[in-house]
């Protein structure tokens, strides 16, 4: 039987050695491919599995910890927004100025119904719920990328340290389950 990537691995071969792994941690960057499908790929392309894991984890890993960092400082500086005293200004009402804090007249509109949470999300915090942080990161890359899980538990409240270590370790299991199913696959097709 005739190997049916080939063209893809001679293409991989043409791009130096040294920069294999910096496009496989590219790739594992990117939502829905993560370092499970990049590592995958680059085995499939011919690159040596040790290195395809390691690149393909290392750039999942980069980009997570990027997104929880980001997701701890936009909902510090959220929280902080919403705890601050309401400004107050000055109203000239006829001959006597009335002190009125800014956002009277909104509170007095009809809020807006809040959006609601779509089907993953909902999963999502319930397995938070359920099993807690570490279960519910093993579990997570089953249904959503690992980056939107990890923004998701920032944002429930979770501490940013805890987020990026179950990650980081969900990541790792993962990435290296699916290299080595991918090796394994690989040696039997080809």
């Amino acid at each position: 039987m005739d190997n049916p990537y080939e063209g893809f691995q001679e293409f991989i071969d043409q791009v130096p050695p040294l920069v294999q792994p910096l496009l496989i941690a590219g790739s594992a960057m990117v939502p829905y491919v993560e370092g499970e499908g990049a590592a995958a790929w680059a085995v499939i392309a011919g690159v040596h599995p040790v290195v395809a894991g390691l690149a393909a984890a290392a750039g999942n890993i980069v980009i997570v910890v990027v997104t929880v960092l980001l997701g701890a400082r936009i909902r510090t500086a959220v929280a902080g927004f919403r705890s601050r005293p309401k400004a107050e200004v000055l109203v000239a009402v006829g001959p006597a100025r009335l002190v009125e804090p800014i956002g009277t007249a909104e509170s007095a509109r009809p809020a807006k119904p809040a959006k609601p949470k779509s089907k993953g999300r909902t999963r999502l915090e319930r397995w938070l719920v359920r099993f807690g942080v570490p279960t519910a990161s093993l579990i997570a890359p089953l249904a959503l990328p690992t980056m939107l899980t990890a923004a998701v538990f920032v944002a429930s409240g979770v501490r940013k340290e805890r987020v990026i270590l179950w990650q980081v370790v969900a990541i790792v299991l993962w990435t290296g389950v699916v290299t080595a199913l991918s090796t394994q696959i690989l040696t039997v097709v080809a």
